[in-house]
C-alpha cells in the first residue's frame, strides 16, 4: 500500500501558519500537571511531525507516573524509525507498525485513539498514519491492556511533550497538536484526502474535554511562558511550560508548506560511505551541520528540495570556521569530492583555495557571515554574495554578472555543502535556526536576513506549486 505524504494543500482551505522545531541536543520538552482528574479510559491524541534525526529513540508523549505504581502512557518513535504507543506498569507493552518513517522530507500525520472500555482488545487502541488506520504491525501488546484499564493520560501527573525521564527528546518539527480527553476519534476529525490523493490537514471543530488541549506552537497568546509556545488555544487554557526552546524554534515549515531542510539521507564522505562516519553530526531539525575536526575525508549534504526551473534564494550562515569550506548548488552525487566536480556538477563559493567550479568572493568567511545564494534555473545562472552584497558586481533581479552561468536546467540542482575541517554551518531556506535581525521573506513567504532578489523565491512547496 502507497501512504501518500503531505507536502502542500493547493486544494482545500486549511492552513497552518507555523511549527515548532526541536533540538535534542537542547534536551527541549513542553510540560503540562492537570489540576484535576479526566478521562484516563478514552482519548486521541492527533500531531503531525517531521523527522530531524533518524534511528534515535524520540517520545511524543509521556505521562510520569511518579512512582505510584498507575501505568504511564507513551507515543514514541523507537531507534529502528517505528511509529509506537504503549503503557507502562511492571513491563513496557507496545503496539506499532510494521513499517518505518524514515523520511526527512516529509511531513507524516499520527493519530492515536485510546478506548480501554471496548470489549474486543484490537479496538482499545489504535494508531493512523496519514488517514490510514494501520493493520500491519511489528508488535502488538494490546491484549495485555486490560478492559477499563485507567492510564496515567488525564491523571494528576506530569504530561510531557519529548523525552523520556533525562533522554530521548523530539529532533524534527511539530504542528497542530490535539488532545481529546474523553473521545476516542478517527483521522478524518482531523484530516483530509485532497484531489490527489494527498492527506492533509482540517480544522477540527470538536470539543476537548477536561484535560484536552490544542497546540500551535504561536509566540502570543496566554500562556505559562511569555513567549506562548506552549499555550493551548483550545479554551481548556491547558497550557504547557517550555524549557529550552525558544522564539527562533517557532518556524514557518509546516504540513501545508513545507521548505526544505539539508538532508541526511544524502550526506556522505568522499570515500563513499553511504553517511557521516561520526566525523560529522547534523542538528537544528537538520539546518546545522557540524564537523569535529580535520577528518581527512570531507562530508557532503544536500538539500531535501531539488530544482530544474525557477529561481530561487537562500542563506548559509558560518557559526564558525577554521580551513576551507565550499556551499552552493550541486547536482546530487553519491562519493567523490565535492569541491572538484566538473563545472557541470556543481558550483560553489570557497573560501580559502580555487578549483575549478569555484567562485571565490574574495575574502575568507569568518563567523556570522551569512552567505547568500541566488539560483536561476531559468536560465542556467547562480549569483553568491556575503552579507547582503552580490560578488562580481552580480545582481539576480536584472540578470547582471551572474558568478555562473550555462547550468544544465534538464537536471535538477539542490543546495550543496562540504566540509573537512573544524566548525559549524546552518542553512536558512526561509525557517531559520538563528536569529533573524531584520525580517525579509519572498513577498508572501520565508524570514531571511536580506531582501531576496526580486522574482526570486524561498524554496518550499507553496513556491514549488506556483514558480518550479
Amino acid at each position: 500500500m502507497v501512504f501518500p505524504i503531505a507536502g502542500g494543500n493547493e486544494s482545500k482551505g486549511y492552513e497552518i501558519s507555523n511549527s515548532l522545531r526541536f533540538n535534542d541536543g537542547d534536551s527541549p520538552k513542553l510540560e503540562f500537571t492537570p489540576s484535576s482528574t479526566g478521562n484516563r479510559r478514552t482519548f486521541t491524541f492527533s500531531f503531525w511531525f517531521k523527522r530531524g534525526a533518524l534511528g534515535t529513540s524520540q517520545y511524543f508523549f509521556y505521562t510520569d507516573n511518579n512512582g505510584s505504581g498507575s501505568t504511564d502512557f507513551l507515543i514514541f518513535i523507537n531507534s529502528s524509525d517505528g511509529f509506537r504507543t504503549g503503557f507502562l506498569d511492571s513491563s513496557q507493552k507496545y503496539f506499532g507498525p510494521s513499517r518505518v518513517l524514515r523520511d526527512p522530507s516529509a511531513w507524516y500525520h499520527a493519530v492515536v485513539a485510546v478506548d480501554t472500555t471496548q470489549a474486543s482488545a484490537s479496538n482499545r487502541i489504535k494508531i493512523y498514519i496519514n488517514g490510514v488506520e494501520e493493520t500491519d504491525y511489528a508488535v502488538d501488546n494490546r491484549s495485555d491492556l486490560g478492559q477499563n484499564t485507567e492510564l496515567d493520560f488525564s491523571r494528576q501527573a506530569v504530561h510531557r511533550i519529548s523525552g523520556y525521564s533525562s533522554s530521548a527528546y523530539i529532533d524534527g518539527y511539530l504542528t497542530e497538536y490535539h488532545v481529546v480527553d474523553g473521545t476516542a476519534l478517527d483521522a478524518t476529525s482531523f484530516g483530509e484526502f485532497d484531489d490527489n490523493g494527498v492527506w492533509i490537514p482540517k480544522k477540527y471543530t470538536g470539543s476537548y474535554g477536561t484535560n484536552g488541549f490544542f497546540l500551535q506552537f504561536k509566540q502570543t497568546g496566554t500562556s505559562q511562558n511569555s513567549s506562548g509556545i506552549g499555550a493551548d488555544t483550545s479554551g481548556q487554557d491547558n497550557h504547557f511550560a517550555p524549557t529550552n526552546l525558544a522564539a527562533t524554534d517557532v518556524t514557518e515549515d509546516t504540513c501545508t508548506n513545507n521548505f526544505a531542510t539539508m538532508n541526511p539521507l544524502a550526506a556522505f564522505e568522499n570515500d563513499g560511505t553511504t553517511y557521516f562516519n561520526g566525523n560529522y553530526t547534523m542538528a537544528e531539525g537538520n539546518l546545522q551541520m557540524v564537523s569535529s575536526g580535520n577528518t581527512g575525508n570531507w562530508g557532503h549534504s544536500f538539500s531535501t528540495i531539488g530544482v530544474s526551473s525557477g529561481k530561487w534564494y537562500w542563506e548559509n550562515r558560518v557559526n564558525s570556521i577554521s580551513n576551507s569550506t565550499h556551499s552552493g548548488v550541486s547536482q546530487l552525487f553519491t562519493s567523490g569530492y565535492f569541491q572538484n566536480q566538473s563545472t557541470s556538477k556543481n558550483i560553489n563559493l570557497t573560501n580559502g583555495n580555487s578549483n575549478s567550479g569555484n567562485y571565490n568572493i574574495g575574502s575568507s568567511f569568518s563567523s556570522g557571515d551569512i552567505l547568500i545564494v541566488a539560483l536561476d534555473m531559468d536560465n542556467g545562472e547562480v549569483y553568491f554574495g556575503k552579507n547582503g552584497t552580490w560578488g562580481n558586481s552580480g545582481n539576480p533581479a536584472t540578470n547582471t554578472n551572474p558568478c555562473f552561468t550555462g547550468l544544465d536546467t534538464t537536471t535538477e540542482y539542490f543546495a550543496g555543502f562540504d566540509i573537512a575541517y573544524a566548525g559549524s554551518f546552518s542553512w536558512n531556506f526561509g525557517n531559520p535556526d538563528f536569529a533573524i535581525s531584520s525580517g525579509n521573506n519572498d513577498g508572501k513567504y520565508g524570514n531571511f536576513e536580506y531582501a531576496p532578489p526580486s522574482g526570486y523565491y524561498a524554496l518550499c512547496t507553496k513556491r514549488l506549486a506556483e514558480f518550479g
